[in-house]
């Protein structure tokens, strides 16, 4: 699947709040056609070079909206996890608000998880697109631009998800802790099988899956990875929520 396609329907698939947060792909594209055009064509350089800058202007404008929305999110997300482990503690210390208290913590654990997980999906996505376009651009122009240009994008917030994953990890370990928690039965405490009907119904929950097929397909090796690909996803234990999801024929949730 060519990438246009595929950010096309990684935002379809993205939280309503999202769709208009991630690259201007197609805006970029009509201007490296209108920057090859021009030298194909022997257009003056000043207008060569007024094309040139308006591309260049609207990667980093880009890059710009790509750091202010990811800041924001991974802000809120620290406080929402903070906020989600008190409440679990006090609802664990107190028998009489046990279980549909619970209920409600275990619901919001697995949405902030679900939220965690596209964000980190949303920089693979953003990083992906712009050496996309910046390939596109040094071959149609024979000008140099993606190495200088994505050795500043690998020091930009959105790309460093140190921090980020670390929060995932902490997360699932709030979550693992939470669903471990009560050995009552009820729709957040039954078994994979029993849960998968109900989680399939959360429309995060749906996200987070698809978001979690394109990580892969961005990270995974091809004939096409190279020095600017994302890194393979490293293989690590199955943890209790990845059991769920496993639990799930995805592929008769998201047709590919």
């Amino acid at each position: 699947m060519k990438f246009g396609k595929r950010l096309k329907k990684q935002v379809e698939e993205s939280l309503p709040g999202w769709r208009n947060k991630f690259l201007a792909y197609k805006r970029l594209k009509v201007l490296v056609r209108l920057v090859s055009a021009d030298h194909r064509s022997g257009s003056s350089s000043l207008h060569r070079a007024a094309a040139e800058a308006a591309f260049v202007r609207l990667l980093n404008d880009e890059v710009d909206r790509f750091n202010a929305f990811f800041l924001e999110q991974e802000e809120e997300f620290i406080i929402r996890h903070r906020e989600v482990r008190e409440t679990a503690k006090a609802v664990a210390d107190d028998e009489r608000r046990r279980p549909s208290e619970m209920r409600k913590v275990r619901r919001e654990i697995v949405d902030l998880h679900g939220e965690m997980v596209l964000l980190l999906n949303y920089s693979a996505v953003n990083y992906t697109g712009l050496a996309k376009i910046l390939k596109k651009y040094d071959k149609r122009t024979g000008r140099l631009l993606r190495l200088p240009f994505i050795g500043e994008v690998l020091k930009q917030p959105f790309f460093t998800t140190e921090l980020m994953s670390r929060l995932v990890r902490d997360c699932e370990a709030t979550m693992e802790a939470v669903f471990a928690s009560s050995a009552s039965r009820d729709p957040w405490t039954s078994t994979n099988a029993e849960m998968a009907p109900i989680a399939t119904e959360q429309g995060i929950f749906r996200n987070t899956i698809a978001a979690l097929v394109v990580m892969k397909e961005l990270r995974s090796g091809s004939s096409t990875y190279g020095h600017f690909s994302l890194p393979p996803l490293a293989s690590e234990p199955a943890l209790p929520e990845q059991n769920l999801v496993l639990s799930i024929q995805v592929t008769e949730i998201f047709p590919f």
